[in-house]
């Protein structure tokens, strides 16, 4: 079912290619990493990675 649900989408009329990006950051209270994710257009990955 999983291939279905992706498949309808990627082929809606409009949608964009999306990406599925996760960030690791560090807590600067705790010290410990946390992890960020989003679902983005894939032209927009690097502005995703270069963000703080």
């Amino acid at each position: 079912m999983a291939k279905k649900a992706v498949a309808t989408f990627s082929a809606k009329a409009g949608a964009k290619s999306m990406v599925k990006c996760i960030r690791m950051d560090k807590s600067p209270k705790t010290g410990a990493y946390m992890f960020k994710e989003e679902l983005v257009e894939a032209d927009k990955v690097k502005d995703f990675f270069a963000k703080k």
